[in-house]
């Protein structure tokens, strides 16, 4: 998420991405529909594949800035900020937002805010199944403590047919995705994948059919350190990039090790580009190990 702000205003680059990762989409922090309107014109140039704007987050500084999930309460600012957007924009402008906030937590509210943004000319609702508490909750509490509704998300598809809904919260595995795509439209992962990013591998063949083989994690290795080079090239640190695959061998033995080389090797002065790799030969050892002691106790 970048708000309107830092692009307008701010000095460095918030838009840089890699071309691998299209389709990309900017998730925008905003209120003001003459502000968003010119930033997602500025992100459909840098090109951009949709537009979404953020009404879920609910920490206070959000909160003071007038978006984020305050903006649940109000629907009518939401929607005006949609149809500036895309009367600017020829991409899709979509919403993240909440079930609720605070007291307003029943399904006529969230029926309500749904129909006077789709109004606005949005089709497409990525919808957090849990409120937001605006008052007693830190952000990170709002994320566990507000129980899931995934039914309300239901009802919602029900009513508005028409209309792509996509699901979020809680949900940790392709399978409960399968299950949830038999009632909506679509499902987002977020911390699920964050701490368990190889999951992503067999998403082609599970969910679309894809008969290619899977990227093995020594490719990813690979590749990684690839673009670690180019951005350290660039200016960037390794360790920027590194920490972000701290979850690849989540559930592999020599896992723990991975994570372990990472995090005392990668905070260093003068890390090399080659981190990952380094770290990669201390799994395949440990794994070496595991296999030489499993072998050797069904010998014994």
């Amino acid at each position: 998420m970048v708000t309107t702000g830092a692009i307008i205003h701010g000095k460095g680059d918030y838009l840089g991405y890699n071309k691998e990762e299209h389709p990309v989409i900017l998730q925008l922090g905003g209120s003001d529909p003459e502000a968003m309107a010119h930033c997602a014109s500025i992100a459909e140039q840098r090109g951009y594949d949709e537009v979404n704007i953020n009404i879920g987050c609910p920490s206070d500084r959000v909160k003071n800035g007038s978006f984020g999930a305050c903006l649940m309460a109000m629907p009518e600012t939401v929607a005006e900020c949609v149809s500036a957007m895309q009367s600017a924009v020829s991409i899709p402008v979509t919403v993240k937002c909440r079930i609720g906030i605070d007291d307003m937590d029943d399904y006529k509210g969230l029926s309500r805010f749904v129909s006077l943004v789709a109004e606005g000319g949005c089709e497409h609702f990525i919808i957090h199944a849990r409120k937001a508490w605006l008052q007693g909750l830190s952000p990170k509490e709002n994320r566990d403590i507000p129980p899931l509704n995934y039914q309300r998300v239901y009802d919602l598809k029900k009513e508005f047919s028409q209309l792509h809904i996509s699901i979020n919260g809680g949900i940790t595995t392709l399978e409960d995705s399968q299950q949830h795509l038999k009632l909506i439209d679509g499902v987002m992962m977020g911390r699920e994948i964050y701490s368990n990013p190889y999951i992503l591998s067999n998403v082609d063949s599970l969910l679309y059919g894809d008969t290619g083989v899977a990227i093995t994690r020594e490719e990813v290795v690979a590749k990684m350190t690839a673009y670690i080079k180019g951005q350290v090239a660039q200016g960037s640190k390794v360790w920027h990039i590194a920490r972000h695959v701290l979850g690849l061998f989540q559930g592999q033995a020599g896992g723990r090790i991975w994570r372990r080389y990472l995090s005392q090797n990668g905070t260093q002065k003068d890390v090399s580009t080659d981190l990952l790799l380094h770290a990669y030969e201390q799994v395949l050892q440990a794994q070496t190990k595991a296999r030489e002691f499993r072998e050797s106790k069904i010998e014994s």
